[in-house]
């Protein structure tokens, strides 16, 4: 069985929901799961985001990766779509095979027969469509009069590890402007938007970045 390594905190949400999702599939299907997770910092992870310090981020993860290494970890994988901004620098120098969320969500929509898929999440993850990973579908984003107030409202519960009533509201709303837009499914395309839609309907098909991300990391370690 493979080891693996999370580099989680960004944000606990939304590592909790990785790890919660990959001891049930793990469960389920009766194997046993060797996993380490790292806990990075939200804030200093958000701030290198917001300022497009790639090269910056990779080296804090590089540290963490290089921690879950000598862990025992065979791969790692960055437990945010935020997080994935600097993965191809990450991935140039990581010491462990890294475990891309994006060809993952590509594949998943080829695989599905999706068209056109409609996005929400922080800014970066919108406005460089999945960071140009998405060559499967079209890809729509928020309106320019609501666009930043979505990523807004998402590092707000990101930071916070919770989400009001307003917010889920507001998430909703955002998804359906997408549908009536011609989008065939809205993609949650942050991590932490798992506490906003898990367990609700909001009345459209709504994909979770993060439960494809936990599919490719299971299958990954599950194969022979």
């Amino acid at each position: 069985m493979k080891h693996i390594g999370l580099i989680g905190g960004i944000g606990p949400a939304a590592t909790e929901f990785y790890y919660r999702n990959l001891v049930k599939k793990h469960n389920d299907a009766g194997t046993r799961m060797e996993l380490t997770i790292v806990h990075a910092d939200t804030v200093e992870m958000i701030s290198n985001f917001q300022k497009g310090a790639r090269e910056t981020q990779a080296q804090i993860f590089l540290k963490f990766t290089e921690r879950l290494k000598a862990a025992g970890c065979d791969a790692v994988a960055v437990t945010s779509m935020a997080g994935h901004f600097c993965i191809k620098e990450l991935t140039a120098v990581s010491p462990l095979p890294v475990l891309n969320a994006v060809p993952a969500i590509d594949a998943r929509f080829r695989a599905d027969g999706i068209k056109r898929i409609g996005l929400l999440g922080t800014n970066g993850v919108m406005a460089s469509k999945f960071y140009g990973g998405i060559t499967s579908a079209d890809v729509l984003v928020p309106a320019d009069d609501t666009f930043e107030k979505v990523s807004d409202a998402y590092f707000a519960i990101a930071r916070a590890g919770a989400c009001t009533d307003a917010q889920r509201s507001f998430f909703f709303a955002e998804g359906q402007k997408l549908i009536d837009r011609g989008a065939d499914a809205v993609i949650l395309a942050g991590t932490d938007l798992c506490l906003a839609f898990d367990g609700q309907d909001p009345g459209f098909l709504v994909l979770d970045s993060a439960l494809i991300h936990v599919d490719a990391i299971f299958d990954w370690a599950t194969r022979c």
